[in-house]
């Protein structure tokens, strides 16, 4: 016979001479292990079976429910005075009109989606928006907007380019190069003191240096060149700046000409293929008061004709240069710089030109009257 625990085979005996194990328990403690088993199955057959029903009485209560609803709200639909429409947007006139078929009513108001809504037609911020284009430079993006049919005023610094940016880069690159030449030379002559050493655990050590420090030098090569192309391509850019103008319908076009005021943050741009639309100064007697709602509009990190609101917080002065700013709280985000600020009544009041950094709500505006004095030989 066959031990069922450890496969010890022996002659016929009461227990098993390798491992010990009495046959007659084990036979008796299999046995009942079996017919727990199958009580188990049992109970959870029950239980099955209760659940089952349970779910069907659910499932028939909500199925007349629904039904006993759906009947009533119809009902109640059918004899519901006609005005409850209008409630929801809807004319006199649509309500008398003739119902679409179901499908067709199903069709003309499904949404699967929010829609984008552009402000009212004809309204001050539309208006706004229409004489208001995004500047594209290769050195970044701005705002501008349309003072009269052909000029577009702007910030200064979003066409030119920072010569004092473009110093400290040619300074920053050229170092780096002298450094990588002094690191070059400094890994060859370790490299032939190396080679006149015996061998040694300090040569070895030496080498060790050695391939790390060409390892990192390839690292910073790399980088140096990717600095170089980068630098040559903005001294070719800064030198003819190629300035791509935006418009409210999305159409690209380029520049005829620039004028830059040596004063103030504030360039003119000509652009005459254009449909018209600018901003206007407000008439005269009517200035702009602290506490009085406010609207900018710009290109904000690629968002172009962005509008932000808030309030005119009054008229700020410079301390190095004795320029009068307004100041206002509506958002001033970078890519803002040189689009208007304009009065709810879509007066413009000013041209957004900066902020002041690591705050919120403190953002400033050249007055109008600034951009017509300064170029008042081309605007008049």
């Amino acid at each position: 016979m066959q031990c069922p625990k450890c496969n010890h085979i022996q002659a016929e005996a009461p227990e098993c001479h390798k491992c010990g194990l009495i046959f007659a328990k084990y036979e008796a403690y299999t046995q009942r292990q079996q017919e727990l088993a199958e009580k188990k199955a049992q109970t959870g057959a029950a239980r099955k079976s209760g659940t089952l029903k349970f779910i069907q009485i659910i499932s028939l209560v909500l199925v007349v429910a629904g039904t006993t609803y759906y009947f009533t709200k119809h009902k109640a639909t059918e004899v519901q005075n006609p005005t409850a429409a209008i409630e929801m947007g809807e004319t006199k006139e649509e309500v008398n009109k003739e119902k679409p078929d179901s499908q067709e009513a199903s069709a003309q108001t499904k949404t699967d989606a929010p829609v984008a809504v552009s402000p009212v037609a004809g309204t001050p911020v539309e208006r706004a928006r229409k004489a208001t284009v995004s500047i594209e430079t290769p050195w970044g993006t701005g705002s501008g907007f349309f003072i009269n049919k052909n000029y577009i005023v702007t910030n200064k610094h979003v066409v030119e380019f920072n010569t004092k940016d473009l110093d400290e880069m040619r300074h920053r690159v050229r170092t780096n190069r002298k450094l990588i030449d002094f690191e070059q030379q400094k890994i060859e002559e370790l490299r032939l003191q190396m080679e006149e050493m015996p061998d040694s655990p300090t040569k070895s050590q030496l080498q060790i240096i050695i391939k790390e420090r060409e390892k990192y030098l390839t690292k910073v090569i790399k980088d140096q060149r990717l600095q170089e192309e980068r630098l040559a391509k903005l001294e070719r850019e800064a030198a003819n700046p190629e300035i791509t103008i935006i418009l409210a319908d999305g159409t690209s076009h380029t520049i005829g000409y620039m004028l830059k005021s040596e004063a103030y943050d504030l360039a003119l741009l000509s652009l005459f293929s254009h449909d018209g639309s600018f901003l206007r100064r407000p008439p005269e007697g009517r200035p702009i008061k602290e506490g009085d709602k406010v609207f900018t509009i710009g290109s904000p990190v690629g968002l172009r004709h962005t509008v932000t609101s808030g309030v005119f917080s009054g008229f700020r002065q410079r301390d190095t240069d004795s320029q009068v700013f307004l100041q206002t709280d509506a958002a001033i985000n970078p890519g803002n710089s040189g689009g208007p600020l304009i009065d709810e009544n879509g007066f413009v009041r000013g041209v957004n030109t900066m902020i002041v950094r690591n705050t919120e709500g403190i953002g400033f505006a050249i007055p109008i009257d600034t951009v017509f004095e300064e170029f008042s030989s081309t605007l008049e």
